[in-house]
């Protein structure tokens, strides 16, 4: 009897272990619909594709065939790379996001574990902008996109100075790895949308606990923010209660005429 109890607790254990695999190599894309009261003409309709923690995994064509239309924008939310990850991989996956759209890119904590000298040759050779505390004006400065480093570098300035940069009359999206970002905001910030990653959903969330929250879109003080499962792993590729995540964002202006509290809203599909 001890011999079958024990053969059922080891098929157990390699089933759910192939069950977090398959789920950790998952291509999911979230369709999120974001309307704002104060989203400019010339935007209404632009989407942008957000990808984060791709860490050692590889980009699948098969996701990038998911998305519901051809966005205007790819942000790569950090941890693109993490130590031992080879060069070549990274090239790939650029490589692959660029044949849809032009990219961006904000700084993640394991990035910093790789050659930073070596990485930045990979952004010139595939015309990947880099935001590190800076503001970028798009659409005839109408847009800004504001990166931020990592919250865990030394070299982080205080986000005021950043925020300083900002047109204070464009629409404002903050890109930062860790959602810790939110904390350290002044009070009287004009960013409409945050988005961000890092915690992977917990990764393996054991009757739904993890110790991070689970990936969502929540609304505070009239922000969006978006804190993503992910696209990969860390450590070993296994995934329970957070399935890996991408998202295509797709920016409506709210109509004058529907009453609805706060200045933004969502909806998925």
């Amino acid at each position: 009897m001890i011999i079958i109890w024990i053969c059922i607790i080891l098929l157990a254990g390699i089933g759910l272990t192939v069950y977090m695999i398959r789920n950790a190599f998952e291509d999911n894309v979230h369709t999120e619909v974001l309307s704002f009261k104060n989203l400019p003409h010339s935007i209404e309709g632009k989407s942008l594709f957000f990808i984060s923690d791709i860490h050692r995994r590889k980009i699948s064509v098969e996701l990038l065939k998911k998305l519901k239309q051809k966005p205007d924008w790819i942000v790569i939310g950090g941890d693109l790379a993490e130590k031992g990850v080879p060069y070549a991989r990274i090239a790939d996956n650029l490589s692959i996001l660029k044949e849809i759209a032009p990219l961006y890119f904000v700084w993640g904590n394991n990035d910093y574990e790789v050659n930073e000298e070596q990485l930045r040759e990979l952004f010139v050779r595939f015309d990947v902008r880099e935001l590190k505390n800076e503001v970028f004006e798009l659409q005839n400065e109408q847009l800004s996109f504001v990166g931020v480093d990592d919250v865990s570098t030394q070299e982080l300035p205080p986000i005021e100075s950043i925020l300083e940069n900002v047109k204070p009359d464009s629409f404002q999206i903050m890109f930062s790895h860790n959602p810790a970002i939110l904390a350290m905001l002044p009070e009287d910030h004009q960013l409409s949308l945050i988005l961000s990653g890092h915690t992977h959903g917990g990764q393996i969330r054991i009757f739904g606990l993890g110790p991070y929250q689970k990936g969502s879109i929540r609304e505070r003080n009239g922000t969006l923010l978006l804190v993503s499962n992910g696209y990969g792993t860390s450590l070993l590729p296994l995934r329970l209660g957070a399935k890996p995540e991408t998202h295509l964002l797709i920016l409506k202006k709210r109509p004058q005429n529907v009453s609805q509290n706060g200045v933004a809203t969502y909806r998925m599909y």
